[in-house]
């Protein structure tokens, strides 16, 4: 049997990270480079895309607007012939209850069709459309894997509870986009079978200094009693993007300390 240490390996492998600029992108790019891949990242932050790439070995820096279908397939186009090829696709760029849009991170009466739409095409539909582009390297690489980032907002309702007395909200554009994305990775999983591997990775709630009364309230009806990390998803992007998982299609990994287990 191949050891463990071998079968993790991503020396001589290429992956494309899209919102490679920010928090879990960091993380993201961190266990690929550190397992050996060579990564490509893209972001709609040109300098931030450009100053991340410049922190790493073995990384391009692609800029790009998702929402922008011919982006996104130039994105992947550019990645694969700076690379030489594409074996690993981290979708973890979207829109999050931190972006500020019109109609978006308000009240719920106050959301607007505008910003739940813009939402899906990102968060969902380009993921899609990378997928798509990216189909026949990844295929050709003989170790195709994508991840799909989600959220466990993806399979549970909010607890407005927790956002009592913040300015927090949690838009139904974001629960309804990545549970769109966990479907899009079970539909992926069967029809990109055998050459393609699909999973969803759904992070709990990383803490990122929000105010103290939601973190105390999130650590009290979390199981393991913390917020989590962004280091905390460094294993299951590992497992997920290496060998370790090669018998491992259309499933759910959710990183989130027990938060949904109740």
């Amino acid at each position: 049997m191949e050891s463990i240490q071998h079968l993790m390996q991503l020396s001589g492998r290429r992956a494309l990270v899209t919102g490679g600029a920010g928090h879990i992108g960091l993380a993201v790019c961190e266990t690929l480079i550190e397992l050996g891949a060579t990564v490509s990242i893209t972001d709609i932050d040109a300098t931030a895309c450009n100053e991340r790439a410049k922190s790493f070995n073995r990384v391009f820096s692609i800029p790009g607007d998702l929402s922008d279908e011919s982006q996104v397939c130039r994105i992947v186009k550019d990645a694969t012939e700076r690379m030489g090829g594409l074996g690993i696709l981290v979708h973890c760029a979207g829109y999050t209850g931190q972006t500020k849009a019109p109609g978006w991170a308000v009240p719920f009466e106050q959301q607007s069709l505008n910003s739940f739409e813009a939402a899906m095409r990102v968060n969902v539909g380009s993921a899609f459309v990378a997928v798509q582009a990216g189909r026949q390297a990844l295929e050709d690489s003989g170790h195709g894997s994508v991840i799909l980032v989600g959220s466990i907002y993806g399979v549970v309702g909010p607890d407005m509870g927790l956002y009592e007395a913040t300015e927090m909200q949690n838009p139904a554009g974001y629960a309804a986009s990545k549970g769109g994305l966990l479907q899009l990775a079970r539909y992926l999983s069967t029809v990109l079978a055998p050459g393609i591997r699909v999973n969803c990775l759904s992070p709990g709630g990383i803490e990122r200094g929000q105010p103290q009364s939601f973190r105390d309230r999130y650590v009290e009806r979390t199981p393991l009693r913390r917020m989590g990390t962004e280091e905390d998803i460094k294993g299951a992007v590992a497992y997920l993007a290496s060998d370790l998982s090669r018998y491992t299609t259309g499933q759910h990994l959710v990183v989130d300390g027990g938060f949904t287990a109740w």
